[in-house]
C-alpha cells in the first residue's frame, strides 16, 4: 500500500463568511504549513463555494500549494453546499476509478466547512449527497463536517456523516483559528494510517461552549 493521502477541502466563501476572510486565509495557510512538516505524499484539492463552486486546487501536491490570498478567498453570495460536496466526491471518485490500483491513494479525506444552511444548490439534493458519502465511506474515505451558526451534528447526520466527525464551531477570529487546528490534528492522524482521534475537535467544541453556546 502507498503512503498517499487524498485531501479535499470544501470551504465556504458565501456572504455570511464576511469579516472572517483574513482569519480563514491565515488558518488555511498555517494548516498547510503544519502538514508540510509531516512525511508522506499529499494531494490537495480545494473547492471554494458560494452560489457556485470554484476549484482552487485539483489534486495539487502539498509542497506545490502556494499560500492562499485575498485574491483567492473572498466572500459573497449564497450557500450551494450540496453542489460543492457532490461535485467533488464524483470528481475524486472518477479519478480513483480510472487510476492504476497502485496509484489510488491509501487515504482519502474530505473536510467540509460552512457557516450557514444550504440554500442554493441545483445539481444535487440532500439524499444524493448522503448516498455518495455513505458509498465512499465503505471504501474507507473519511468525512469531517465543521459548521457554524447551524446544528452541525444534525446537518452532518443528514449527509451520512456521524456525530463524532462533526463539530459546531464559533464563527469568530479565535473560533476560526481553533477550527483549522482541529482539521490539522485530524489530517495528521489519517496520514499516519490511523482513524481520526475522537478528541480531534475538542478545542473547537470547548471554545464554542465557553463563548458562543448561549449567543
Amino acid at each position: 500500500m502507498n503512503n498517499i493521502t487524498e485531501l479535499v477541502f470544501i470551504l465556504d466563501r458565501s456572504g455570511s463568511m464576511h469579516g472572517l476572510e483574513a482569519d480563514t486565509i491565515g488558518g488555511f495557510n498555517s494548516m498547510i504549513d503544519k502538514q508540510r512538516r509531516q512525511e508522506g505524499t499529499v494531494l490537495v484539492s480545494t473547492v471554494l463555494f458560494s452560489d457556485s463552486s470554484s476549484v482552487l486546487h485539483d489534486r495539487v501536491p502539498l509542497d506545490k500549494i502556494r499560500p492562499l490570498t485575498d485574491e483567492d478567498y473572498f466572500t459573497g453570495g449564497c450557500t450551494a453546499l450540496l453542489d460543492a460536496v457532490g461535485g467533488a466526491i464524483r470528481h475524486i471518485s472518477t479519478v480513483h476509478r480510472y487510476a492504476r490500483p497502485e496509484d489510488v491513494p491509501a487515504h482519502t479525506m474530505f473536510i467540509i466547512t460552512t457557516d450557514g444552511m444550504e440554500n442554493a444548490s441545483r445539481a444535487y439534493n440532500q439524499s444524493q449527497v448522503k448516498e455518495l458519502i455513505e458509498s465512499r465511506k465503505k471504501d474507507g474515505w473519511e468525512f469531517l463536517f465543521l459548521g457554524a451558526n447551524i446544528d452541525a451534528v444534525a446537518t452532518a447526520g443528514s449527509f451520512g456523516i456521524p456525530a463524532e466527525r462533526a463539530v459546531r464551531y464559533c464563527a469568530d477570529r479565535v473560533g476560526t483559528q481553533v477550527n483549522f487546528c482541529a482539521m490539522s490534528k485530524a489530517i495528521s492522524s489519517v496520514r499516519c494510517g490511523s482513524s481520526v482521534d475522537d478528541d480531534w475537535a475538542e478545542e473547537a467544541r470547548a471554545y464554542y461552549e465557553s463563548t458562543c453556546a448561549d449567543s
